[in-house]
């Protein structure tokens, strides 16, 4: 008896020396060591989003290594209404892939629904079930992707012998073809060992010991790549740098942000940025080291980085009169492994919402104070403070400005106040943003037209023509036909009420006639979702966010004080006055 608990007793003191000697070697024992659960950090389609391509796949990507056995069609599954899409799974680096069988239904919802049946490799589970939805459009994919803003910069010297290698494509990419054989980094004709980490657009090259110092190397990423649509580039993308002397062991700092730590009165459909002192490694910036809380309860939503700045755009517009606090963790790293030295930590304040519907959340085409799909067009004379932009035309359709290009935007007198124009064809990152613009301004659109319609007085008010001398209150307003403005209209409340009106038809303002604002009431809580056409005659005034189905005309030197965002086109005529709110 005292043999046996002696061998018991030398047994479990072997057992604890085994997982002591797998901890320290950084083995991973399910149960022991890592605890967390893995999460969502990016999907696509992106939720909601609007006219999504009918041959696309739908991708999940996850904050860590997932266990392959657990991806299968029973955890990761597609749905259209009731009925489930026939396709197959597969695993990639982060991301699962889900193929449909055929293309999808144009103009048809879809929900894609990852299981907590996946684990990652250490055996945790997702914590519940993640559900998103987006619409599809009616149309092929059938453009190819581009390579854009690459890191290492092409040419470069001086470069750190400890960097990693990037570049972000035009549009989400398969993850099944994100490979060493796609993605090589040579010296001379000697392929450099590394490994290829991506997600979303952006794909990076890690090698696998430091570089030789004062050595010129090339990067090249092949026509193997594919995008989620199946397309590959047109050809392969190559550029070279030459490194320094030695490796970069500077951190990182976070050198602005937006909001400004203890801001207050922050609009609740604000987007969060982060700028940095150097390039970071795109795939460091992510849900985990980039989160927003309301307290400790964490706000869902996505990050975006570009040039050297990271954007956290909520899902939903955030509380009014809340305290929120942003973290960026010391897992964001720059393009040499870097990390920031400590947590980057602020807070800001919305603003107290009194009355109205809550904003439409504009996303990224906030960014925009015209915003087209087919066209901008200008009679001459006008003034623009703020961006102009369209996609997924071509600059050329940016008519009547006198274009001045500069590599990834261009440039015209008639656009002031540190504005830009952006078109699809330009250079990376520009198609991607873009893309990411209409997109929200799409979904915008689609929020603002689903809204619960006014009742009472506030629907179908004047049978569509807006009585004289008409003030209106904050509120939703919402007619059935087209809307006639002989007169103008008064908006009266506070600095932080909101007015959403919901147009079937077409809204028309009359020549000389104004929307005028009373009150501390401000064009940037006003929303107008126009199905048809919106119109305002020469010398009108108008005041408010335009999200119109179709197009936005200003006649003669009509005024708006707001957005023009158009899922067709924007027409100015001669003299015209278009201004950011």
């Amino acid at each position: 008896m005292v043999y046996m608990k002696k061998f018991k007793s030398t047994r479990y003191l072997l057992l604890i020396a085994i997982l002591g000697v797998l901890v320290v070697a950084g083995c991973v024992v399910p149960g022991v060591g890592d605890m967390t659960a893995p999460s969502i950090d990016l999907v696509s389609p992106a939720n909601l989003a609007a006219n999504a391509v009918i041959n696309t796949k739908i991708v999940a990507t996850f904050s860590e290594s997932m266990d392959p056995a657990t991806i299968s069609a029973t955890t990761f599954t597609v749905t259209r209404g009731g009925t489930a899409v026939a396709g197959t799974v597969s695993y990639a680096g982060t991301s699962a892939t889900f193929t449909p069988g055929t293309v999808l239904l144009g103009g048809t919802t879809y929900t894609a629904t990852v299981s907590t049946g996946m684990k990652d490799v250490a055996g945790n589970a997702l914590a519940s079930a993640y559900s998103w939805s987006f619409t599809t459009g009616t149309i092929l994919d059938t453009t190819k992707p581009t390579v854009g803003s690459p890191l290492p910069l092409p040419s470069a010297t001086a470069v750190a012998i400890n960097t990693t290698v990037s570049a972000i494509f035009s549009e989400p990419m398969d993850p099944l073809t994100m490979t060493t054989a796609n993605f090589t980094l040579k010296k001379g004709a000697e392929i450099i060992a590394g490994a290829v980490t991506h997600i979303g657009n952006t794909v990076t090259f890690t090698p696998a010991a430091g570089l030789t110092a004062t050595t010129v190397y090339t990067a090249t990423i092949t026509t193997g790549v594919r995008d989620l649509a199946g397309n590959a580039m047109a050809a392969a993308y190559v550029w070279t740098f030459t490194t320094g002397a030695g490796a970069d062991a500077t951190a990182p700092t976070v050198t602005s942000t937006v909001p400004v730590n203890a801001a207050t009165g922050v609009p609740v459909n604000n987007n969060i940025t982060a700028t940095f002192s150097e390039p970071m490694a795109p795939l460091t910036l992510n849900s985990v080291t980039f989160t927003v809380k309301q307290g400790t309860t964490p706000v869902t939503g996505t990050v975006l980085y570009a040039g050297t700045t990271a954007t956290f755009n909520p899902a939903a517009t955030l509380a009014g009169g809340t305290v929120y606090t942003a973290t960026i963790t010391t897992g964001a790293k720059d393009i040499a492994g870097n990390a920031l030295a400590v947590n980057k930590v602020w807070t800001f304040t919305t603003v107290a919402l009194v009355a109205g519907p809550a904003p439409v959340l504009l996303g990224s085409s906030s960014n925009f104070t015209i915003l087209a799909k087919t066209t901008v067009t200008s009679a001459g004379a006008t003034v623009i403070t703020g961006n102009v932009g369209v996609s997924p035309a071509a600059a050329t359709f940016l008519t009547g400005f006198s274009l001045t290009l500069a590599g990834d935007h261009a440039t015209s007198t008639q656009v002031v106040g540190g504005g830009f124009l952006y078109a699809a064809d330009m250079a990376p990152p520009t198609p991607t943003v873009m893309t990411t613009a209409v997109a929200d301004m799409q979904t915008a659109y689609t929020d603002a037209a689903g809204r619960a319609a006014g009742a009472g007085a506030n629907l179908n008010l004047g049978a569509g023509t807006i009585p004289p001398s008409t003030t209106l209150a904050p509120g939703t307003y919402t007619w059935g036909s087209t809307v006639q403005m002989p007169d103008g209209v008064t908006l009266s409340g506070g600095a932080n009420d909101t007015w959403l009106f919901q147009i079937t038809g077409d809204l028309n303002l009359a020549s000389a006639k104004a929307v005028t604002l009373a009150g501390t009431a401000q064009a940037k809580n006003i929303f107008w979702q126009v199905s048809g056409q919106a119109t305002f005659q020469s010398g009108s005034s108008f005041k408010g966010i335009i999200l119109s189905q179709t197009s936005v005309t200003l006649v003669g030197n009509a005024i708006l004080v707001g957005r023009a965002l158009a899922q067709t086109a924007v027409i100015l005529g001669s003299g015209a006055t278009v201004t950011a709110p």
